[in-house]
């Protein structure tokens, strides 16, 4: 019998702030990021752009990391964005 495929980490940040008419959708490997004002988009851009290098350095990705890890990551750099 077959073993049941494991669901894959992936994360989705959605911003809600945006005032203007653009859609901004990023996507990457094992993240999503929709929505919210230029800035609020392209602080979620670096901040997970920086959680998976964090990822990269230790031999993980998004897809195999504990969550606890990745949203310790999060809050690192949510502050350095």
């Amino acid at each position: 019998m077959a073993r049941p495929k494991r669901a894959k980490n992936h994360l989705l940040g959605l911003g809600l702030d945006a005032q203007d008419r653009h859609k901004r959708i990023t996507r990457g490997e094992g993240f999503s990021l929709v929505g919210g004002s230029a800035e609020t988009h392209d602080r979620m851009t670096e901040t997970v752009i920086k959680t998976v290098e964090d990822l990269r350095r230790q031999g993980r990705s998004l897809h195999d990391a504990p969550a606890e890890q990745v949203r310790d990551l999060l809050r690192k750099h949510e502050g350095s964005a």
